[in-house]
């Protein structure tokens, strides 16, 4: 914790530009802490002019590093944005690339303070990662007030690209909507009986409502459903709602340790064992490395990105691990290859101004070991095939990071929400 001594010291004039900040800002200067109120202030300090003359393309993660979505992107998507960086060359214009990182402990306003400084103050040009969708959408507002890029990977809601959008947004790596089509696309049969067990935030609803009509389709049927708290550590009450209904397939609409919680404490009270089958509709291989295969093994869910799907997938996920120790998930996958794409377009139009740069991202296909021939639409979506995967039972796994096989591709055009079905206001204009 740090503290400031109380004594005042003799005041000097302030001169200039600066006499009007110190006078707002000066009292909040003295205390026993520092606190965000002052970090809020400082975003005055500078003048609009110093943060736009920053010559040099600057990029921010913002993610969560601690708290139930620490392991989903966490210092992963910093290690990702890294290897972007060096993998490019490491500058772009005659200017070295920077890299700033923080954790916005998934509370919006901790997340749009942190950005607003990014912003105003050290001329950050693009932000990504950006995990729970309250602080995604949060954070993409601002952005577009400033006219500056975000380049979501983690938070789920497909909003982002529908009547949140923005013309400085892109959603990159997976959605709600695609993630729903997945799931029902590989496991909902008709006449099977469904429970949800859905995390009570932004993020949960909209994975909820995507895949409901998705399983509806399908012939199958909603028999009940029960919201918690994010970051519950005992889900007896909503289990037991689960196991009462007697569905099917019980789905877990939630992420991170609120997902690995609800799987563990689920074989704990015997659903697997009495029939019912838990579907993930969030499922990350942390989330999977932490329970473990043997509680793990056999559980479908959807993803953006399959480690070893392709040679550049694969020898992309080796050089991962020899950094990070532990396999890429599709989220670290996704700041990686969003950046790289930046940094491609930033070349190409000569500049980093934020309307030529989402002009050629647009215009140039994606093409890595993410995705091939993906597409940044309009409504900044970057539509690119989703695969529905199984985890491997521990006898199938050849290593620690021998996790998932392929089960189906879903093609990116299926997948994703198609632009007739779009809120976004930048379609409807385009219309």
């Amino acid at each position: 914790m740090v503290q400031m001594s109380r004594a005042r010291p003799e005041k000097q004039p302030v001169p200039g530009p600066l006499a009007r900040w110190w006078r707002r800002c000066e009292p909040a200067r003295y205390g026993l802490l520092v606190s965000t109120a002052l970090i809020a202030c400082a975003g005055t300090m500078t003048s609009p002019v110093s943060a736009q003359e920053k010559k040099g393309v600057k990029i921010g993660v913002l993610g969560a590093s601690s708290g139930p979505y620490g392991d989903v992107g966490g210092h992963g998507s910093v290690v990702a944005a890294q290897m972007a960086i060096a993998d490019f060359g490491g500058s772009v214009l005659g200017q070295p690339i920077e890299l700033v990182s923080a954790d916005h402990q998934s509370k919006p306003d901790t997340a749009v303070t942190i950005a607003r400084s990014w912003f105003d103050v050290d001329g950050v040009d693009v932000i990504t990662d950006l995990s729970t969708s309250p602080v995604a959408i949060a954070v993409q507002k601002l952005a577009a007030d400033k006219k500056r890029i975000t380049l979501n990977s983690t938070a789920s809601t497909d909003a982002l690209t529908n009547h949140e959008c923005t013309a400085y947004g892109a959603h990159w790596t997976y959605d709600s909507y695609s993630i729903g089509k997945v799931v029902a696309s590989g496991v909902a049969k008709p006449g099977s009986t469904w429970f949800f067990l859905t995390v009570d935030n932004a993020g949960g609803t909209g994975l909820q409502n995507a895949l409901t009509p998705f399983l509806q389709a399908k012939g199958a049927k909603i028999v009940g459903g029960v919201r918690h708290p994010i970051n519950t550590t005992d889900m007896s009450s909503f289990l037991l709602q689960a196991q009462a209904s007697k569905a099917q397939y019980i789905a877990l609409a939630n992420g991170g340790m609120d997902t690995t919680t609800a799987l563990k404490q689920a074989q704990e009270f015997g659903l697997s064992q009495n029939g019912q089958t838990l579907v993930g509709t969030a499922i990350f291989l942390s989330d999977v490395r932490a329970m473990g295969l043997a509680d793990a093994g056999g559980l479908q869910f959807g993803t953006g990105f399959v480690n070893d799907r392709t040679p550049e997938a694969a020898e992309w996920s080796r050089r991962f691990i020899e950094r990070f120790k532990t396999a890429p998930n599709d989220v670290h996958a996704g700041v990686y290859s969003s950046i790289l794409h930046y940094l491609k377009a930033v070349k190409a139009a000569g500049t980093k101004d934020a309307d030529a740069v989402m002009a050629k991202m647009r215009e140039t296909p994606v093409n890595d070991m993410f995705a091939t021939n993906g597409v940044l639409r309009k409504d900044g979506r970057m539509v690119h095939d989703m695969y529905l995967v199984q985890v491997k039972k521990p006898a199938e796994s050849k290593g620690p990071n021998d996790i998932v096989k392929l089960v189906q591709t879903i093609p990116g055009a299926e997948a994703f929400r198609p632009l007739s079905e779009s809120g976004c206001s930048l379609v409807k204009a385009a219309q």
